[in-house]
Parts: C-alpha cells; structure tokens; sequence
C-alpha cells in the first residue's frame, strides 16, 4: 500500500484538527520522533537512519545520534551492493529492512543515500550508489520498493546535490541546468517514478543560490508537478534555513523538533498568510497518511528472522565483490598449498563507514573465521594495528617472514575508519603507508600474493603491478569476512562490477580543482562529464574502468538484435542479445548496454549506460538478455525547452562488458523531434567537444557559456547571520570562547573512538548556527538572532530579544 491509499480517512481526520494541531505535525517532536494526537488516535512514530541498517537509538542515548544503537542487521554498504548490479538483490535487502524497522516499532528509515559520485574522495561515498544516475536510479528504486512493501516508510536523500562533506551546510553548489536534470537529478526521478518513496530528504547546501530546504523548483516545480511526486520532503537534520520560504515552497516537515518555537512560526505563517492553509493542510495530511500507515504495519504480522538476515547479508556481500585482478589465474586458492594472511583487517575488518549510518551489529564475522569455518589452515600475520598509518618495522619483518614461508600470501588492507568518513573528505586516494608497504614489501618476497581490499572508495594502487590478484570487498557488512573466503575460495564465484570509475591518480578526476576547495561556492565546471562520462570520452587511462569485474568462468555474447532499425523520437524499441557461458564453473555475468549518438551538435559523452541485467549461467548454458529502450534512452536536457529532446540522427547501441570493453554494436536510425532548436557550444564553449586526457581544463567564459551568469564569489564575514559558522564567530574574541567550550563539550561526550572524534572536529567549525543549535532545547531562533546581534555590536537589541 502506499500512504495515498490511507488519503480518506487521513482527510476525515484533518477536516477536524486545528490549525495548530495541523502545524504540530509540520515540526518533529524531538530528535527521533513525530508527534502524536491522541484525540484522534494517532500516536508518536519514530524515524531512524539507515541506510544499510537499522539504527535505531537506544533509549537516552545522545541527542546527535553517534552512539548506541539497538542491535542490527549490517547489510554491505551502498558502494559495494551497488557493484551486484543485481535490482533483485536490493529488493530482498529492502524487505529484510522493513522486517527490522517493524520489529522494532521504526516508521521511516533514512535511506537510500543516492548522490552522485562527483569525485572519489568524497567522504560519504560509501554510503552512495554510483557515478552514474542511470544505475543509481535503478538500484534505489529496487530497495526502496522492497522497504516500503512491509509498510515502511523511506527517505530518499540528499536531495539536492550534496555532494561534498566540507562546508556542506551551506556551500553553494553552482550546477548548470543540463548537468543537474541529467546527472544530479536524473535517480531521484527514476526512483519517484518507480517507487515514490514516502519521503525525500532536502540537503543542508545551496543549489544554484538558494537553500534545498527552501527550494520551489526542487520541491513543487521538479518532483510533484513534472515527476508526479506524491510524498513529503522532510529536511535533513537542522537543515531548515527559515520557515516561511520552506513551507510555502513545498517542505513538509523539519527535523529535530527542538525547540518548539518552530511551530508558533508555522501557526504565524498561516495566520499572516505567507504560507497558504491549502499547502499546511497538505503538509498535515501526509503526516497523518504516514501514521496510519504505521498503525497498520504494526498489525500485519511480518516476522523478523535476524538468522536469515544474516545469510542475506553474507550472500549480498559475496554477490558484490568484484575481482579486478587474476593473474596466472592465482585464484580461486588452491587450498591444498601453504597459504598465508597478513594484515589485521583479516581479524579486525572495516566493515562499515563512520557517521550517521553506523550500525551495531547484532552479529560479526572476519575472514580468519571465514577460513576456519571452510577447514583452511593458515598461517596469520598482523602487518599493522587497525588505524596504524606509519609502517611498524618490527611488524613488517614478521610479516616478510611470513611471506617466505608459505605458498600463497593473502594480505587484507585498505582504508581504516578515520580515513573516510561523513563529516570530512580525503584529500587523497593513498592508502595508509602502513598498508602500502607491507604489499609492497611482501610482495618482494612472494610472488603469489593476493590483496584484498576493504574501503568505500577507490584508492590508488602503487603496488598493482606487483601482485598476481586484487579482490575488492569494499565495505561488506557484518558477514562479509566468510563472504570473502567464499570467493577466495570458488564456493562463490565472483560476479561484481564497478560501480564507479577507479582513476590512477586524484589529479586525474574531472572534479579536481574544483572540489571542497571553497567553504562558500563549488563551481561544477565539469558539467556531464562525471566519473566514466570524462574518462571514456577523453581517452583518459584509469585503473579499472566502470563496470569491470572479472570471474573463475568465460561469457560469449552473440546474435544482438533490435525490433526496429527505424525509430521515430516517441517509439520504444528491444534489444535482445544471447549469452553463453563458455567456461567449466556456474557464473554469473553483468550485460552493459551503453548508447552513442554518431554526431550530434550538442556535446555528450562517448557512451551512456542505459541497460544491465544480470544472468545466471551454468557451463555451456544459453541464455537471451532483453532491454527495453523508451525515448529517454536517446534524449538529452535541452536547456531551450527546460526539457528533455531527442536528436535525429543514428545511434549507436553497445553491448559491453564494461564501459571499456565493447563486444557488439547495433546501430538504430532515429527521426528525431528537428523542429527543437539544439543548443550549439561550438564557439562559446569548445573545450566540452573534446574534453583533454590531460585534465578537464575549461575557461571561466567556457563554464559560464554553459552554466549562465557565475555569481560573484565573494564572502564578507559581517555582519554575523543564523548562517554564520562556529568557525566565522571564533575568529573574535567571544566566539573563540563559544568555538572552544562547543569543541570541548564535543570531545567529553563523544566515545573515544577516532572516525567520531575526526568527524564531530571536522564538522564544528563549518557548522552554521542554525544547525548548531539542534541539541539546545533553549536556542530558539530569536536567541540566535539574539547572539548575533552581540557579535554585531547591538547589546540592546540582544537583551530586548532575550527578554521577548
């Protein structure tokens, strides 16, 4: 069911509330909570994060959600159930999900998390889907549809380009048009149209100078006027910038509830008419519609088997490891040999990301388990300490020591917690040192090493050359350490694929430069070509290309075919392509299919996935692949008609096994809709024709030919604003006070643990007070006014507000 089939009697109920009451349910409770009314029988629900998990905090934990939570689930992050390319998978993961949230009273979960992959070392990125909407649209959809079909609600998130951990409560991400519809904005359409969540999460930044959170054209113009979306947007956690533009542009409800001034604006809002009694009644509604339909999942008799949780788990991290590298076909292990484990990740994995979706896991495994469990002796090293950065000598010996001895080396390493983490992004691909060394130290002593990687994002690999195979186990959830040795071992063979780009070096990201550079503006002068778009089109040389994964058996692909050569811009065409598995061991195989237009006047990417299936096949099986291709496959944004268009011209259609690997091409003619002007940056912009291997270089007058007038990036630090940050107020003499007492207070009552500790210090100084004042009950908005009116020099217009 979805919350309109509760539309009756939800409206039964508003036609008798207040306005008041119908504000209260515009205004969370607290930090977790709705609020109820008990006149009409509806009770207070809970929302808690995701998104790979249940996080449900346990009762008088802390009030920004860092600590304890209730035992879980830890299902593989985003990043690597994203690499199974599997939408069958994402659904079970979903219902498996909605089952916990059930059992443990939970309403809302927070999730999915699907911004764009805009540069590898976002720090969230393990938490994010793809560098490409298409796939990241796809796989949403997939989990939110298995969430919601136990009568849980979801919250699609960040919406809108968020896609930067620095400043991000309040950097301006300066997009132009076409980039946003086609790459930031296109998975939230697929997945309101597929799915319409319950919620979708407005994001803490600017979007082309105005707030998300206050965003008419995200919320009213995009998502319920062009995508038909019929559920509310809630902000992210201290998001709201103000309440009168939010409400009357679309926003439904702001999250924490604290403190409770914000209904009072709602009320006056409504009385002073800059928010309509149409759009409050709406907000309400949907509110309502949501606890209904939580009373009615609390009665439906779903059951909670955590034991098969935990087989899903195991079976969806195994089903995304990708095998980048198998030389000499090293794996899988031949168990029969000497085999060695070096690194301490092996015992102590990295399993999950640090922040807001940090799950406490209700059961974990490592891979020296994983071993036992399989009857494999092995011989362990420690090589370096879980969060170790330096290499330790002593250490390092034992481990060459080690390597010498045996037949087979397996070294388990990566990224540690303080690495990567919400709250901050790297300002590199490296590897630990300690990591780094031991491989290639190791390395020169074995020659049959194998590494296994444990991070959320790509990293550079110094040592690739040196080693004979690379398993990328991303981060795999609470079973993902005997997942690991299923496919180490062949008891699973692996059948991953990149979701995302792994580049040689940082600086070869399209992004680099104009990346988490500003605290107040980021300029998206790459437009479209993000991740694979840039790299293929350029030519550029990267370690492993989008969609690369290889496995223990052999694919052919034969015989593609399309139902029509001849297409008019409206028709919809399939395209069927046969694959056989030629090896001697079930697999499964990941189909590509990618579109080319021949020529065009309007730059695009060389390729653009539009299609993937994943098939199973025994040795020697057949098996057909279908795609359905509709117009949206071919269009692009046009920026004339602010819509979608479709060139005539020939196109062609690819089947590939990555983006880099084409093995059959079909090409199809299309009468497009030629009565549209195509916009033509030829001469104002040429270096987005033919975008350098050297590095995305374009002019200011290029980025401007494509995005529009590029503001005036300039930021003057008075007068103090709601938007000033800790960081701004502490370069006076009372804010260095206020910066100093908040980062003490953080560090007492935060756990000792790094990733917390590095994210809390990361994040204080660019934190707006606004959203600072999310833990104090006291801090209403006339007490930040207040504050500021200090730090401006007007005492007796702060005293005059505290006493109001």
């Amino acid at each position: 069911m979805a919350l309109k089939d509760y539309e009756k009697q939800a409206r039964e109920i508003l036609e008798k509330m207040t306005t008041r009451e119908k504000a209260t349910f515009c205004v969370g409770k607290d930090f977790w909570h709705f609020h109820s009314n008990e006149l009409f029988d509806l009770p207070e629900i809970m929302v808690t994060d995701g998104p790979h998990g249940l996080r449900k905090q346990e009762e008088g934990s802390d009030n920004l959600g860092l600590i304890d939570s209730v035992p879980a689930t830890c299902f593989p992050t985003a990043s690597a159930t994203a690499a199974s390319f599997d939408t069958d998978l994402m659904y079970e993961i979903g219902q498996a999900l909605g089952e916990e949230c059930v059992k443990e009273h939970v309403a809302v979960l927070l999730g999915p998390a699907v911004n764009h992959k805009r540069s590898p070392i976002c720090g969230r990125n393990f938490e994010y889907i793809s560098e490409d909407p298409y796939l990241s649209g796809k796989m949403g959809a997939s989990i939110v549809n298995g969430i919601q079909s136990k009568k849980v609600g979801t919250s699609v998130k960040h919406y809108a380009c968020n896609n930067q951990e620095k400043a991000r409560m309040r950097n301006d991400s300066l997009v132009d048009e076409r980039a946003l519809m086609e790459i930031y904005l296109k998975q939230f359409e697929i997945i309101v149209k597929e799915s319409q969540p319950t919620t979708i999460m407005n994001s803490y930044n600017k979007l082309n100078g105005e707030y998300a959170s206050e965003s008419k054209f995200l919320m009213e113009d995009l998502a319920r006027e062009k995508w038909g979306y019929e559920g509310l947007f809630v902000t992210d956690w201290g998001a709201l910038n103000g309440p009168a533009y939010s409400y009357k542009n679309g926003l439904d409800i702001e999250m924490p509830g604290l403190p409770q001034d914000r209904i009072d604006a709602v009320v006056e809002g409504v009385e002073k008419r800059y928010i309509s009694e149409e759009r409050l009644n709406d907000s309400a509604l949907k509110v309502i519609e949501l606890i209904l339909q939580y009373k009615d999942s609390q009665n439906q008799g779903v059951k909670c088997d955590m034991k098969a949780h935990a087989e899903l788990a195991r079976r969806a991290a195994a089903e995304s490891m990708v095998l980048l590298k198998n030389n000499s076909k090293i794996l899988p292990l031949d168990t029969t040999k000497k085999i060695g484990v070096i690194g301490s990740m092996a015992v102590a994995p990295r399993y999950q990301g640090a922040g807001s979706s940090k799950i406490n896991p209700f059961v974990l495994d490592t891979a020296a388990e994983g071993f036992r469990e399989a009857g494999i002796h092995i011989e362990y090293s420690e090589g370096y300490k879980p969060n170790e950065t330096e290499p330790n000598e002593s250490r390092m010996k034992r481990a060459e020591a080690l390597a010498a001895q045996v037949d087979t080396v397996v070294i388990f390493a990566g990224l540690p917690d303080s690495f990567e983490s919400e709250g901050f992004d790297r300002t590199t691909m490296d590897m630990p040192n300690s990591h780094n060394e031991l491989i290639a130290r190791v390395s020169a002593v074995n020659k049959n090493v194998v590494v296994v990687l444990q991070t959320g994002s790509p990293v550079k690999m110094p040592w690739l050359g040196n080693v004979k195979a690379v398993l990328l186990s991303y981060l795999s959830g609470c079973q993902g350490g005997k997942a690991t040795v299923d496919v180490l071992t062949g008891k699973v063979n692996p059948s991953g694929r990149l979701a995302e780009t792994f580049p040689r070096e940082l600086k070869d990201a399209p992004c680099e430069g104009h990346f988490a550079n500003d605290k107040y503006y980021t300029q998206y002068v790459e437009s479209i070509y993000t991740g694979y778009r840039y790299y293929d089109t350029a030519g550029k040389k990267v370690n492993y290309p989008f969609g690369h994964g290889l496995s223990y058996t052999t694919f052919e692909y034969s015989n593609l075919r399309a139902s029509s050569y001849d297409l008019t811009y409206k028709d919809t065409i399939t395209v069927s392509v046969d694959v056989t598995n030629t090896g001697n061991v079930f697999g499964k195989e990941v189909v590509q299919l990618y579109v080319h237009k021949n020529e065009s006047k309007i730059f695009r990417a060389e390729k653009e996935l539009k299609g993937f299936k994943k098939v199973a096949l025994n040795p020697g099986e057949t098996k057909t692949v279908e795609f359905t291709l509709d117009p949206s496959a071919f269009a692009y944004y046009n920026v004339n008609i602010h819509d979608w268009h479709v060139e005539g011209g020939d196109y062609t259609i690819y089947i590939a096994k990555d983006v880099n690997n084409v093995v059959l091409d079909y090409v199809v003619h299309m009468k497009g809709n030629d009565a549209v002007s195509v916009p033509d940056y030829r001469a104002t912009a040429p270096s987005y024709y033919a975008p350098s291997k050297d590095g995305f270089n374009v002019s200011d007058d290029e980025f401007a030919a494509v995005y529009g007038k590029i503001p005036y990036m300039h930021h003057e630090l008075k007068p103090f604003t709601r938007n000033t940050t800790l960081g701004e107020l502490a370069e006076t003499k009372i804010g260095s006070k206020i910066y100093n007492t908040a980062m003490g207070i953080a560090t007492k009552v935060l756990p000792e643990d790094n990733e917390v500790i590095r994210m809390a210090t990361a994040m204080i100084p660019d934190m707006p007070l606004r959203v600072a004042r999310m833990g104090l009950t006291i801090m209403t908005d006339n007490a930040i006014t207040a504050l500021c009116d200090v730090f401006n020099g007007n005492p007796k217009k702060a005293i005059s507000r505290f006493i109001k």
